[in-house]
């Protein structure tokens, strides 16, 4: 006997199949499917085949919280702010709904059911997809370690994400942004933002060896992480991170007094003199900024002069529309921006490049006279 159904209920099955011998003795597994006869048919070749193949796991009474918890405190593949926002999925998302089900139980209709119940319980379809990929992540660990035959989180998408424009200033909004803060301690930073396109932790993370003023360019090679650890400097993601960016004039010329007041404000202070380690954009100690202080002085500078109430980040957005507006192809804004692949950049920009249908048909109808 290999294996046989067993109606137990109006819409229930249980499966009986032999999985081999031990020391003569044949192996007996029990499985219990929710649906059609078909249904149980095809879970029982499906069950026979991965026992065939010795791809069928061993029992394991593990729930989902434990297996969850484990490769949250054995994982080093992700950065420690990474882990941050998956131990806050974790606890919020997942394993209130889900917890307490045995790993080895999920069910398809079950990942279908929590998306449900996250949606009714008001959480946005963007956090949603977020807890969604964690918990794939950490099913398709358990198929590769041979503790699930598949990931059930595979099967149903996550609730869609509606598309939300992306903050940018008008240039006349960049002007009166600059205007307004002549003189004050974050006109560098944010000068420097709208001239590169850096990331705030990358500016944060700056130093002056990564700087050559006099050949117009500077160098990203880290950016500044802010965990409940504290700060800490972290390579980029990707090669493409790494990247080498030219600078404007103007931005020269403002890194240049930048410098020379900076040096003036360490000697004041007994630092010494400016050092290629130094950080371009320090506190007062010469250490590391709090990314979170930056978004916070920024929000109070905007509101305080009634300048368009967008986020820190949205100088980046603004960079790069200002390179799209300049006609510069797709490709060399992806790779100023340091994204590892232009399919990124298209994604999030790739809307602002509204004239290039119409210019396209326009280049045709002259090759066609």
């Amino acid at each position: 006997m290999r294996g046989n159904i067993k109606k137990r209920g109006k819409i229930s099955w249980q499966l009986k199949f032999d999985v081999g011998t031990v020391n003569g003795k044949r192996r007996t597994r029990y499985a219990t499917v929710r649906g059609t006869y078909k249904d149980a048919q095809r879970e029982l070749t499906r069950l026979l085949t991965a026992a065939d193949t010795n791809t069928l796991p061993e029992p394991s009474a593990k729930t989902l919280e434990q297996y969850l918890n484990d490769w949250l405190d054995s994982t080093h593949e992700q950065a420690p702010k990474t882990i941050e926002r998956y131990r806050e999925l974790a606890a919020g998302q997942i394993i209130p709904h889900l917890g307490t089900a045995k790993l080895q139980k999920l069910k398809p209709e079950h990942i279908q059911a929590w998306h449900k119940s996250l949606l009714d319980a008001g959480l946005a379809p963007r956090t949603i997809g977020h807890a969604h990929r964690l918990l794939s992540k950490v099913l398709n660990v358990a198929v590769k370690n041979g503790t699930l035959t598949r990931n059930v989180a595979s099967v149903h998408r996550p609730p869609a994400v509606e598309d939300v424009e992306i903050e940018i200033l008008t240039p006349e909004q960049v002007a009166d942004v600059l205007a307004a803060l002549d003189g004050n301690s974050l006109y560098p930073i944010v000068s420097l933002a709208l001239a590169t396109g850096m990331r705030r932790g990358e500016l944060l993370g700056l130093r002056w060896g990564d700087v050559e003023l006099d050949a117009t360019t500077l160098r990203v090679e880290r950016s500044v992480e802010e965990t409940n650890a504290g700060l800490r400097l972290k390579s980029p993601k990707t090669k493409r991170g790494r990247r080498n960016i030219s600078l404007p004039t103007e931005t020269v010329t403002m890194l240049r007094a930048h410098k020379v007041g900076q040096m003036e404000t360490r000697l004041v202070l007994g630092q010494g003199p400016i050092k290629p380690e130094t950080l371009v954009f320090s506190n007062v100690k010469g250490g590391l900024l709090r990314p979170r202080n930056i978004s916070k002085a920024w929000w109070r500078l905007v509101t305080s002069h009634s300048l368009p109430r967008v986020s820190f980040h949205s100088l980046r957005h603004t960079h790069v529309s200002m390179l799209i507006r300049a006609g510069v192809d797709i490709l060399t804004v992806s790779r100023r921006i340091g994204h590892s692949k232009a399919a990124i950049t298209l994604d999030v920009y790739g809307h602002l490049y509204g004239g290039a249908d119409a210019a396209a048909a326009k280049a045709m109808e002259g090759l066609l006279k």
